[in-house]
């Protein structure tokens, strides 16, 4: 295997598409470090697993030797990226938008290597540009081309509102890369009109044209989904070890190995010899899932807090303290998943009065992690919840 053919088999692990492949065959016999961007529009503070998809991306470039721009929108932020959406996006105050890109730093980093990585801010640049840049840009592309997003499509043929200023969104993100010369972008699939908006407009301003490299959506807890916190199926990963730890345990089997090929440091060779001894019945599932949990903790919080967590899984739901027979309720999230109100609900307590005495002796635990927030709702998943010494229940959230 040549240089080329090892870093193009890391460089697609997990890729949704690649273009173009041997445009970037190309590129790599430079044997120059590329320019390769990420973007974030920093319009929620907090990071869960699905946003890391790209970081990890991000993180093989570094490991290849190549050099990351992991740029912060924050003038874009103050457009507001209409994808996806069926409505205009409201857009965030300059100060919301800097407020978010301080913790957006603080985290990204603890999956990228801050010594290898360039922050940038589009701001930089868009920021300085007059009217008559602007209206250079605009004249880069036709109505009918901003039409072929799926989203304005649709809500033009619904006779939905599509504010002018949406149109600059993709624009301003794709001379991003005119401004940084990038090589290579990175972006989630749903991301990739804007992407090639970036590689059209590259040629229009004479500089070479860049490879898009596209992700998937990572699927929540439910493993239906996109994980999302409108959704409830996050993982954050800033959430307490034991929690991000009992939510990667409540995942599926199957959805397990999803989660190892874009979220996990071990090889694709590693993964697969660990597939094959949990389906040949050497290693069980549950230990398989385990070091997932484990690895995820580690990374965002110590080791030594994720062998907490996993003993105090453990503690509950491996050693014999839960038993097989317990009962089980389901709700839906929001109040019901309230620990007052599903506690009464489930008959563990005759009131939520009840409950919350006894949360207040600390007698709940959920997920061997002891509880004592009654007005936080549950997200979606499955929990084991205990009440003192004695009492189960098998709480479903949907």
């Amino acid at each position: 295997m040549t240089d080329i053919d090892r870093q193009m088999a890391i460089i697609k692990r997990g890729v949704a598409e690649l273009v173009d492949e041997g445009e970037l065959r190309k590129k790599l016999a430079r044997q120059k470090p590329l320019r390769v961007k990420v973007g974030f529009d920093p319009t929620a503070p907090d990071l869960h697993l699905g946003h890391t998809v790209l970081m990890h991306k991000m993180r093989h470039f570094q490991e290849l030797g190549h050099h990351v721009i992991f740029l912060i929108g924050d003038f874009t932020g103050r457009i507001g990226d209409p994808s996806g959406r069926s409505e205009t996006r409201p857009p965030l105050t300059e100060e919301q938008v800097l407020a978010n890109a301080e913790t957006y730093k603080k985290q990204v980093f603890k999956i990228l290597d801050p010594q290898k990585t360039e922050v940038a801010f589009n701001s930089a640049w868009l920021g300085k540009m007059q009217a008559a840049d602007f209206i250079k840009l605009a004249s880069c592309y036709t109505v009918a081309r901003m039409m072929e997003r799926d989203d304005f499509e649709k809500r033009f043929r619904e006779q939905r509102p599509i504010s002018i200023h949406e149109f600059l969104y993709p624009l301003c993100q794709g001379y991003d890369s005119v401004a940084l010369k990038c090589d290579v972008e990175t972006g989630g699939n749903d991301q990739k009109f804007n992407l090639l908006v970036g590689r059209n407009l590259q040629a229009h301003y004479g500089v070479e044209s860049q490879c898009i490299l596209t992700m998937p959506l990572l699927e929540g807890t439910d493993g239906v989904r996109k994980m999302s916190k409108s959704y409830g199926n996050y993982i954050g990963i800033d959430e307490p070890p034991a929690q991000i730890f009992g939510k990667v345990m409540g995942i599926s089997d199957a959805l397990m190995w999803r989660y190892y090929e874009l979220l996990s440091s071990r090889s694709l060779e590693e993964i697969a010899e660990l597939r094959a001894s949990v389906e040949n019945g050497t290693t069980h599932p549950k230990a398989a899932k385990e070091a997932l949990a484990h690895e995820m903790v580690s990374r965002y919080h110590s080791a030594k807090a994720a062998d907490e967590a996993r003993q105090g899984f453990n503690a509950v739901f491996a050693d014999g303290g839960v038993p097989d027979d317990m009962p089980e309720h389901s709700c839906t999230a929001g109040e019901e998943s309230t620990p007052p109100v599903f506690l009464e609900a489930a008959g563990l307590v005759k009131s939520r009065g009840e409950a919350k005495r006894l949360m207040r002796e600390g007698a709940l635990s959920i997920d061997g992690t002891r509880c004592d927030d009654m007005a936080t709702p549950l997200s979606v998943g499955t929990y084991v919840v205990k009440l003192g010494k004695k009492r189960f229940l098998r709480l479903k959230v949907r």
